[in-house]
Parts: C-alpha cells; structure tokens; sequence
C-alpha cells in the first residue's frame, strides 16, 4: 500500500516504482483510493484542489518511492474545424457551458455529450469518438471544488 502525498514535476529521467493511468476526472481528485490492475492499493492524500497532469511524479510518505502518472486513453470527442475562427468559435461556447475541454490549436477535446455533439455538428464542425489521453484545461475544473 503507498500513500502519496506530494507532487514533483515531470521528470523522464526519475526512476518510478509504477505509472498510474487515471483518466482527467480522476486526476482532480486529490483524496482517493485507487486499486491498480495488479493488485497494488495505492491512496492520494493531495493538497485539496491538485490537479493531475500527465508526467507527474507523485512521492510517497516516506520519499522512499515514487510513480509517476499517465493520461489513460478515455472516451472523448474530437474536434474539428474548417478554419481557426470556426475552432475559436467552437472552444467560446463550450466554455460558456463550463464543461471540461482540452483546447489545441488544431482540435478541441471534450467528453462524450450528445447534446454538445449536436451543437457542435450544428455550427459545422467535424467531430470524432476517439479512445485518447484527455488533458483539459486545468480552469475548467475550478468550479468543482469546493474550498
């Protein structure tokens, strides 16, 4: 059983007991217990509000052991645009909503809404269900957490 207790940077270099894949939801739970498929239990016990991104290397209590935490692939909706004002647009109306979104220059990244879906579709853009790493802006969580 490992209690982690502290967030280090991403570091490629850092020798990790593990990788723990959570998906975005996961990552912004800072107090939880999570069994991992080989058995092992391990217990977050964060400072309220952390949030996890993908490459973070988390410390146990005893700063004896380190894993590091992966992105897991997760069901989402990508998309698409024909011109950059139209993904600008798109990302506007979306954060109007408050719904977790990643944003890149190319495509946005949601969960899978049927509601959005068809908004999106609506104003004209391509949309893909997708298996992928979603890494949501971290403002779109600040309104969950209670302080």
């Amino acid at each position: 059983m490992l209690t982690l207790t502290q967030r280090k940077p991403p570091n490629p270099d850092a020798v990790v007991a593990f990788t723990l894949a959570l998906t975005a939801e996961e990552r912004t739970r800072s107090r939880h217990r999570f069994d991992t498929a080989d058995g092992k239990v391990v217990f977050l016990r964060l400072p309220r509000g952390t949030v996890l991104r993908d490459g973070d290397i988390l410390q146990d209590e005893s700063h004896s052991s380190l894993i590091r935490i992966a992105a897991k692939p997760e069901p989402v909706l990508t998309v698409v645009a024909s011109t950059p004002l139209l993904l600008m647009r798109a990302a506007y109306h979306l954060g109007n909503r408050h719904v977790p979104v990643e944003i890149t220059t190319n495509y946005l990244r949601l969960s899978p809404d049927p509601v959005l879906c068809k908004l999106l579709q609506q104003m004209g853009l391509e949309i893909t269900e997708e298996i992928s790493p979603f890494q949501p802006e971290l403002g779109a969580y600040g309104h969950h957490h209670p302080h």
